[in-house]
């Protein structure tokens, strides 16, 4: 991965472990639809101006099909299910089980015949990733309904989706018309439920986490994350989420006072390992045009 490919990464995966601590401060006093409504419209108006002078929205009309897709499965509904599930789970185990976003990449590609077989250390990846799902599920979410642990896991699924849909359709439009464009879409959907349930009370800290929510995970994040899809490819860039969990669970705990638990202590390594086992190309099957995927520090 060049430098650039590097930094792009970097940024990007602490930029996107924030939303986690956010989201959990605002659905204190904001409605799930009410909070993607704050968190969309601004940026959009914000953009739309810059993107309409440097003409970036015309040629989106001619693929209004894709963005439609790839807006609903990458913000419409991915960010609906984690705001709604993290008014139920933690802000760390929210950002650890979207660690899993590797593991439904891989296997995605393997349908989609991007991958022809899985290798030995993809099956081992695959298992180990997956049984680090289940000790975060089954000892950290005692007493609590499957109903926010299925919102994550749709997530999960979006968020895997999205990448897979840009790179293919999308990736030779210029990136802040859609940028602009989804955002924009995504708030005119939301807001006749979002203007219908305004809060009639938001305390600093909610203030502060929705304005925050607008400028850094939604506004810089998608602008990071289009150049590192460029960059990198879609299969790589899902690999962001080895460093948005450890961001979530570090502010999570710091921050929010949540307590590290034996879950998150035997789940989030095995996650992480099993992610970076699962989604490295076979040797056998590396070309020049598809690079190993090369694991943290090397």
């Amino acid at each position: 991965m060049s430098r650039r490919g590097w930094l792009l990464f970097g940024a990007l995966g602490v930029i996107w472990g924030v939303p986690y601590l956010m989201i959990r401060v605002a659905v204190r006093d904001v409605a799930p639809p009410t909070l993607i409504f704050f968190r969309t419209a601004p940026v959009a108006l914000l953009l739309l101006p810059v993107a309409a002078h440097r003409k970036q929205l015309p040629d989106l009309l001619r693929r209004w099909r894709p963005l439609l897709v790839y807006t609903t499965v990458e913000i419409g509904v991915s960010w609906l299910m984690i705001t709604r599930a993290e008014e139920r789970l933690s802000s760390s185990l929210t950002g650890l089980l979207i660690a899993a976003v590797p593991l439904v990449g891989v296997m995605l590609a393997r349908v989609s015949g991007d991958e022809d077989r899985f290798g030995r250390s993809q099956v081992a990846g695959l298992f180990i990733g997956f049984v680090g799902v289940a000790l975060l599920v089954g000892i950290d979410v005692r007493g609590a309904t499957a109903l926010p642990i299925c919102e994550v896991i749709v997530a999960a699924v979006g968020y895997a989706i999205g990448p897979r849909i840009f790179n293919r359709y999308l990736s030779d439009l210029p990136n802040l018309g859609v940028v602009t464009a989804s955002l924009a879409i995504v708030a005119i959907a939301y807001a006749p439920f979002a203007l219908s349930r305004l809060p009639t009370h938001l305390s600093t800290e909610v203030a502060a986490s929705l304005i925050g929510l607008a400028l850094v995970p939604t506004l810089a994040g998608f602008l990071v994350f289009f150049a590192l899809i460029s960059e990198i490819g879609p299969v790589r860039t899902t690999l962001v989420t080895y460093i948005n969990p450890a961001v979530a669970l570090f502010l999570g705990v710091a921050l929010l006072g949540e307590p590290f638990t034996l879950g998150l202590g035997l789940g989030f390594p095995l996650v992480i390992a099993g992610s970076v086992l699962a989604t490295r190309r076979r040797a056998d099957v590396t070309t020049k045009s598809a690079p190993a995927i090369e694991p943290f520090g090397t």
